[in-house]
């Protein structure tokens, strides 16, 4: 069986943000065993998984995508959405815009210390549309 929710995550600033349990809120019950996939129906912004208990992950998080894809580069050609736009491209694609993860007694099978991130690349990014498919 195949269940598909779609949902709008609250918006957020710019950054790495833990999501999971806005996630998890948005879900029906999930089966016994399954893969749960979600993915954001943006360009701009990006879904991974990481540390969930340490908040400074998340910043440094942020602080290396900058460094590794700057802003107001001479030589972008996409920049009539902003200096923020063209890099928020290239570091969704780093990323990326979909995770599989696995269900197991009715949960998600993340480790200790994992939770879901939705990266913000841009500054005013807006509630962002996620599409949930649960395979059971």
């Amino acid at each position: 069986m195949i269940q598909q929710i779609e949902f709008s995550l609250t918006a957020r600033r710019r950054g790495c943000h833990l999501v999971t349990r806005e996630i998890m809120d948005k879900l029906p019950r999930l089966p016994k065993t399954g893969l749960l996939n979600i993915f954001v129906k943006h360009t701009s912004c990006a879904l991974t998984i990481n540390e969930n208990a340490d908040p400074d992950v998340r910043t440094d998080m942020d602080k290396i995508m900058d460094d590794i894809v700057k802003e107001n580069q001479p030589w972008y050609d996409h920049t009539m959405e902003g200096p923020d736009d063209m890099p928020a491209h290239a570091k969704s694609s780093i990323f990326g815009v979909c995770l599989t993860i696995p269900i197991t007694d009715g949960r998600l099978n993340l480790g200790t210390w994992q939770g879901i991130y939705l990266c913000e690349f841009r500054n005013y990014g807006g509630a962002r549309k996620l599409v949930a498919t649960i395979y059971e």
